[in-house]
């Protein structure tokens, strides 16, 4: 057992079984054996690889867009531009790179990143240092927000690292799903005996796994009140639905799958996102969520094959190899392609209108099914 698992294992049997999402947040973030707290995980020599370690198109894109957003606010001479989960600091880098093209943007954004890794934040410094724009750093969202300017706020690969609930429909009714020891001391899943007191239950039959996560909806609905009262939009980009898809919990170490109970603080722990109840929290507080989008479709309605193309032009035989094949691997539509699997939702002020790349919303959910 790891170093963390056997401090997860002295905690259940001192104050008994713990919740999936107390153990998810002890795996990424304790603070000397948290996963996110000791390492780069990123890129080819890490356990994963995310959509801005793939090309700079990606990023590219996403920063136009936020540029394209702000000309749309009316061009405010400050803007917040916030980044949660930053990673190595590359989405951000790309997006200010292409952001040159909007000079007067790039004049009036003030640069925020969340983060709470130390490790993280300096792998961030090092990238943004030559970036032309002054960085600040924030440990929450709450504290990035501690203003009334306008923002832009990006989300990749954010929301499906915060931690779950997971609930369980038993013939008895709903029982919160825990992490225990077995009798051989191993860490197992396991049900709570009593009914949750904090959950609404759902109409589902028995069988069925719901998860909720209640830090991804509280910083929806933070950031769907800023923009609400004060101007902007905000993205996410992850892998998910429209709706809670059962259990979707699942480890990654070394660009392969394991156990997520094998090696606390060892592995990438992570979960769909529920985009249905991300939107109808953004508009609990007054913003308007456009229509759920695939990643294929927003970097197609942004422009991917034209930027593309430019680069093409000026590359080599095996550049353009190499930007051919991140092409189609960003817009992948296999079912589990990065193309289809990952999905963008985007709110904002409600009297911006449609967003670049997204159709309005015509219901209280953003598309694919129920939000529980």
């Amino acid at each position: 057992m790891t170093p963390l698992g056997r401090e997860i294992a002295a905690l259940i049997s001192a104050e008994g079984p713990i919740s999936v999402a107390r153990y998810m947040a002890l795996c990424l973030g304790h603070p000397e054996h948290g996963y996110y707290a000791t390492r780069d995980p990123f890129g080819p020599a890490g356990d994963f690889v995310t959509a801005p370690e793939i090309s700079q198109m990606f990023g590219e894109l996403i920063g136009l867009w936020c540029a394209a957003v702000w000309t749309q606010m009316g061009a405010p001479k400050r803007v917040a531009l916030i980044e949660l989960g930053p990673g190595r600091g590359t989405l951000m880098a790309d997006m200010l790179r292409a952001a040159k093209a909007a000079p007067d943007f790039r004049d009036a954004v003030a640069v925020t990143l969340v983060e709470t890794s130390p490790t993280l934040r300096a792998v961030q410094e090092r990238t943004l240092q030559t970036a032309g724009v002054a960085v600040r750093w924030a440990a929450t969202v709450d504290e990035a927000l501690d203003h009334d300017h306008p923002v832009v706020a990006v989300a990749n690969e954010f929301f499906d690292a915060l931690p779950i609930r997971q609930f369980a429909r038993t013939a008895a009714g709903w029982r919160e799903r825990l992490v225990g020891l077995s009798d051989e001391g191993a860490l197992v899943f396991g049900l709570a005996p009593e009914a949750p007191s904090d959950l609404d239950p759902p109409e589902r039959p028995t069988g069925a796994l719901l998860e909720v996560c209640p830090e991804a909806l509280a910083i929806a609905a933070r950031l769907g009140g800023h923009v609400a009262a004060h101007g902007g939009a905000a993205l996410a980009i992850d892998y998910g639905s429209g709706f809670s898809a059962g259990d979707t919990l699942q480890a990654v170490r070394a660009h392969g799958f394991v156990d997520p109970l094998a090696e606390p603080g060892e592995a990438d722990l992570t979960a769909h996102v529920d985009f249905g109840a991300l939107a109808a929290a953004a508009r609990s507080r007054g913003a308007t969520a456009m229509r759920l989008a695939t990643q294929g479709d927003l970097l197609d309605a942004l422009g991917l094959a034209a930027r593309a193309a430019q680069l093409c032009a000026k590359a080599s035989d095996a550049q353009r190899d190499a930007i051919v094949a991140a092409v189609a691997r960003l817009t992948d539509r296999a079912p589990t392609g990065m193309g289809a699997l990952f999905k963008a939702l985007a709110f904002a002020d409600p009297r911006l209108g449609p967003l670049p790349g997204f159709a309005p919303s015509p219901s209280s959910a953003p598309s694919e099914g129920p939000t529980p």
